[in-house]
């Protein structure tokens, strides 16, 4: 019997490779009565064949957004207490999440946080990429998508959801959380692949994200980032 609900949230567009890994390993959510929600932004792959047996609802975003495909999960989970947005592309352990994570949000009082995160390569670089995405993430008090967001159903609902801008909408909602209440780096784990860094090439990459990043706390508009991010 649970005392509070939880509702993970996860965007998809054309995911088929990735999906039934992130959704078997949330399974045991389901069984304690959490729920599982699907956002899609239209594929045009097998990711809702895929999905449909492994979620409680499915949601239909289109055209595809990722903070308004997270806001239309939000939505449909508003009976829920809690939220977890989740990348299509990173695995959780349920049993840490429903064990230990839940219990301390909720006997500390804690409004939103974080995981830590781990890439799924095996290039010795991506580990010092992760170790530097940890360490910025609890120094900034500024997560990304990558790491998860866990979140009251209040507190998401008092920043107003997900800004719906083209890119940066992690960064936004975390900026609008933070002055609320500070963020719980949660010590635990995701697994989020490494498909960009390995694709593009880890300096790369790595210097695409902190350009983006700069040039957003700079003020250049989220619409002409997209197109650097594509």
């Amino acid at each position: 019997m649970i005392n509070r609900k939880l509702a993970i949230i996860i965007p998809t567009l054309n995911e088929s490779e990735f999906i039934i890994f992130t959704l078997i390993a949330l399974q045991e959510c389901r069984e304690q009565g959490h729920c599982i929600i699907l956002v899609d932004g239209g594929s045009s792959d097998a990711t809702l064949s895929y999905a449909r047996p492994w979620v409680d609802e499915m949601v239909i975003c289109t055209p595809p957004q990722r903070a308004r495909q997270l806001n239309a999960g939000a939505a449909a989970a508003k009976n829920c207490d809690y939220f977890l947005f989740l990348h299509a592309d990173t695995v959780l352990s349920a049993p840490i999440l429903l064990q230990q994570i839940l219990p301390e949000f909720e006997a500390q009082q804690r409004a939103w946080g974080y995981f830590s995160v781990r890439l799924s390569g095996d290039n010795w670089r991506l580990r010092v990429v992760e170790y530097m995405m940890n360490q910025r993430a609890c120094w900034t008090g500024i997560g990304t998508g990558d790491q998860g967001l866990l979140v009251t159903q209040q507190a998401f609902a008092a920043v107003g959801g997900f800004p719906e801008i083209a890119l940066m909408e992690d960064v936004a909602i975390c900026a609008a959380l933070k002055r609320q209440q500070p963020p719980h780096c949660l010590p635990m784990r995701v697994l989020t692949s490494s498909r960009r860094w390995e694709r593009q090439g880890i300096s790369k990459t790595i210097l695409l994200m902190w350009t983006l990043r700069l040039a957003y706390a700079l003020g250049v508009s989220p619409d002409y980032l997209r197109q650097w991010y594509r």
